[in-house]
């Protein structure tokens, strides 16, 4: 009366594809996030071994953790340019564009090496043909040719 029914839905590619997508960009801001918590949580740290527990103190700049965060900010700031801003220009368009580019040049390269094969092969059957026909004519020559007279 009640039956199971395998009501298991099936994606087709284009889907499956946007959502690989999607989950590639939610792990790409969630990298993003954590970045961003280690980097509060490190600079945090910096700041109470340099001033507060007198770490580095005899090291040849004064203030080295403020070097390290601003640093630290920079490779911040160049992976929040990459996921927010480079992943959209770069993104699956861009490649998908860039693909049918390179599949395109193939495609007339192959094209331009198969008509060069073709014009080989045709070469060849013309040589071939050729020098058959100049050796029937030869033997056929040979054989028209009245035997010699003894002199």
């Amino acid at each position: 009366m009640f039956s199971k029914a395998n009501k298991s839905s099936r994606i087709d590619p284009e889907q499956r594809e946007q959502y690989e997508y999607a989950r590639k960009r939610v792990k790409q801001k969630k990298r993003l996030m954590q970045h961003f918590v280690l980097f509060l949580a490190g600079s945090v740290l910096l700041i109470i071994i340099n001033p507060i527990l007198g770490i580095g103190k005899d090291f040849f700049i004064k203030d080295w953790f403020v070097w390290a965060i601003l640093i630290w900010v920079l490779f911040f700031l160049i992976h929040l340019l990459n996921v927010l801003l480079l992943s959209k220009f770069m993104g699956k368009e861009w490649e998908d564009r860039q693909i049918e580019k390179l599949k395109a040049k193939q495609e007339a390269r192959i094209a331009e090496l198969e008509k060069e094969v073709r014009k080989d092969v045709i070469t060849q059957e013309v040589r071939a043909v050729k020098e058959a026909s100049a050796d029937d004519l030869k033997k056929k020559e040979e054989h028209d040719l009245p035997p010699p007279e003894d002199l």
